[in-house]
């Protein structure tokens, strides 16, 4: 018998790929409201919403310094919920992490 982050996996990890990999991961657990596709869910529309609200503002610095510490920031992020995912593990991302659960909590 299949644990609840065996069943959540497939969703988990397709929501890190992409904003388009986190609506259809939302989609895929729609149904079975599977709490760890949940949690990752969340976690990668924090990293994605962060990437794009973020992105506005270091748009605005003409800094190679500045625009590298961000891309790296968000695949640090990015990176550490994809292998906590593919672990099975429920942890959240460094630094932002508590604030998606709080914040998308909404996300089922």
């Amino acid at each position: 018998m299949k644990t609840v982050a065996e069943e959540g996996k497939t969703p988990a990890i397709v929501a890190y790929l992409t904003i388009i990999g986190t609506i259809i991961a939302f989609f895929m657990n729609n149904d079975d409201k599977n709490p760890f596709a949940s949690f990752h869910i969340r976690q990668a529309f924090g990293i994605h919403i962060t990437f794009y609200l973020l992105g506005l503002l270091v748009g605005m610095f003409d800094s190679w310094l500045i625009s590298s510490a961000f891309y790296i920031f968000i695949a640090v992020l990015g990176v550490y919920g994809l292998v906590m995912a593919i672990q099975g593990e429920q942890k959240q991302v460094p630094l932002l992490g508590a604030y998606y659960q709080k914040w998308f909590s909404t996300i089922t």
